[in-house]
């Protein structure tokens, strides 16, 4: 699943966000609404910029950026500056929304929703899958991206991605599958080492107990998915959702017959595909070779 596409408004029976004017810092209200209480509290707190960057590890420059609502700060940042400051929790009540807001508007809710899935099934067809990526190959992906973005976005956008990835570490742990397009993982995207690092870390992931990997090859005479990419999101309720991703769209879909359908796309898929250990092998070999 990826927060690259851009959306327009849906159907009957999707719930997605709406995307941002291009160049717009998506949920800018409250990172802007966040960084006015941040100097509120600083200046009552009678600390400079500097001052209050040193009591937190960051830069003047960086305390900046966060009270001009430019760059998002982590919740970590956010509890740490709440008790400096005196806040009274007043920031840390902020932390859920600040998490929702690295994300471009249209991306939000699936993010949430992939944050507590039980079960998330992602075939990928262009890049790998965000939640597999690295860093160096994240910010590649978001760097080429056109219309450009400014490198505030992307940073943030990088630190966003790597943060979906806690998903890996949560108790108890989510079933994860990933279903992959074989010429994805021989694009190099960002150049050689860029993508030998990228599949090592598809190869460290893919040994996880929770998680499977599959490549769909070049070779495959039959294809149940041509449609595009999608992910496939199980809530601890029991809701199932399908997460759709084309040019211009993104979309999410709770409506039983279309999650159903992607489900059975997803299901073909994996037995077309060559399976867990023939696909870790593949990588393998790949890396080898890049």
């Amino acid at each position: 699943m990826s927060e690259e596409a851009e959306t327009e408004e849906p159907e009957t029976g999707t719930e997605p966000g709406t995307e941002p004017e291009e160049g717009a810092e998506s949920g800018s209200g409250v990172p802007h609404i966040f960084g006015r209480q941040l100097k509120r509290f600083r200046l009552r707190a009678g600390m400079d910029r500097a001052q209050l960057g040193s009591r937190t590890g960051y830069s003047a420059s960086t305390i900046a950026s966060y009270e001009q609502g430019r760059r998002i700060p982590s919740g970590q940042f956010i509890t740490l500056v709440d008790q400096v400051l005196g806040a009274g929790e007043v920031l840390t009540e902020l932390i859920e929304e600040m998490e929702k807001a690295q994300y471009p508007a249209f991306f939000q809710d699936a993010a949430a929703l992939e944050k507590e899935a039980v079960a998330l099934h992602v075939f990928a067809v262009q890049a790998v899958p965000g939640l597999l990526q690295t860093e160096d190959y994240a910010r590649a992906v978001f760097t080429m991206r056109r219309p450009l973005l400014d490198e505030a976005t992307i940073e943030q956008r990088v630190a966003a991605r790597l943060s979906r990835q806690a998903i890996f570490e949560r108790k108890p742990v989510p079933t994860i599958s990933f279903v992959m397009e074989e010429a994805m993982l021989r694009r190099r995207l960002g150049g050689r080492e860029v993508m030998r690092g990228q599949l090592g870390q598809i190869l460290l992931i893919g040994q996880r107990r929770n998680v499977e990997v599959q490549v769909m090859p070049n070779n495959r005479e039959e294809h149940a998915a041509l449609s595009g990419p999608f992910t496939l999101i199980e809530t601890v309720k029991g809701r199932r959702i399908a997460y759709v991703e084309a040019h211009r769209h993104s979309r999410l879909f709770t409506d039983r017959k279309t999650v159903r359908e992607l489900e059975e796309q997803y299901g073909i898929l994996r037995a077309q595909a060559l399976s867990p250990r023939e696909s870790l092998a593949l990588v393998e070999k790949l890396l080898g070779e890049t």
